[in-house]
C-alpha cells in the first residue's frame, strides 16, 4: 500500500543525528484520519520538503505516550534544519519490521543495509 502523509517539521529526540543518520520528525495527527493505517516498520520513500525533492528511509514506529505513532525519515543528501517547515512523505515499499536493537553498533549496521534499499 503507497501512502502520502504531510505534516510541519517538529523537533525529535536528536538520536538519529547522533548516531550519523539524522531525521527529520513530522506531527502525526494525521494517523487518526487514515482509513487503513500503516504497520509500524521501516519504509522506502519520497520526501518533499523545502521545494525539492529527497529520497528517504522512512520510520513508522510504536505509539508514544499521547497514542501517536513515530513518523519521521533519514533524507539522503538533506543537510541542515527544516523545524517548522512543511513536508510531505510518499510512503513506498515495506522494507522491514520495526524493532529495537540491544546496541548502537547493530542499528548502525541495519540502517546501512535499509538506506541501500531506497
Amino acid at each position: 500500500m503507497y501512502y502520502v502523509i504531510y505534516g510541519k517539521v517538529i523537533k525529535g529526540d536528536g538520536y538519529g543525528k547522533k548516531i550519523g543518520y539524522p531525521t527529520i520528525n513530522i506531527t502525526r495527527t494525521f494517523f487518526s484520519k487514515l482509513k487503513r493505517k500503516p504497520n509500524f516498520g521501516i519504509y522506502t520513500g519520497r520526501v518533499f520538503l523545502m521545494r525539492k525533492v529527497y529520497k528517504a528511509g522512512i520510520i513508522i514506529g510504536p505509539k508514544d505516550k499521547k497514542g501517536l505513532p513515530k513518523l519521521e525519515a533519514h533524507l539522503i543528501g538533506f543537510e541542515g534544519s527544516a523545524q517548522g517547515r512543511k513536508a510531505i512523505f510518499e510512503v513506498g515499499e515495506f522494507i522491514r519490521k520495526y524493532k529495537k536493537f540491544s546496541n548502537e553498533k547493530e542499528l548502525i549496521k541495519q540502517i546501512e543495509k535499509d538506506l541501500k534499499k531506497c
